[in-house]
């Protein structure tokens, strides 16, 4: 199995990047960003958690952005993976639980 994590900033190319790993080796593509938006759209009780955090100008906690990955990674187990982090702050603040999920 494949796993891919792409980390960087918001416009870095992330996206971009993703399309074409996605089409060049058939990954599931799992954006951080792409999976808080839906969550917050459909007022989730974890959207509607980590839009409080965002409304105030805060971090959201890494609980719940975990939380987010579990409930979309137990959707494709077993399918390789490409993760793209859109974070701002991913080099301030490392995520080493996203390691556990890729081994």
């Amino acid at each position: 199995m494949l796993n891919l994590v792409l980390f960087g900033p918001p416009g870095a190319g992330k996206g971009t990047q993703s399309q074409k790993l996605v089409e060049k080796y058939n990954l599931v593509h799992l954006s951080t960003g792409d999976i808080f938006r839906f969550n917050i759209k459909n007022a989730t009780e974890l959207g509607t958690l980590a839009k409080s955090y965002m409304d105030k100008g805060e971090l959201v906690p890494d609980e719940v952005t975990i939380n987010m990955l579990k409930a979309e990674v137990v959707k494709i187990a077993l399918l390789p993976v490409l993760y793209s982090m859109d974070s701002p702050e991913p080099f301030l603040r490392p995520k080493p639980w996203i390691l556990c999920y890729l081994a």
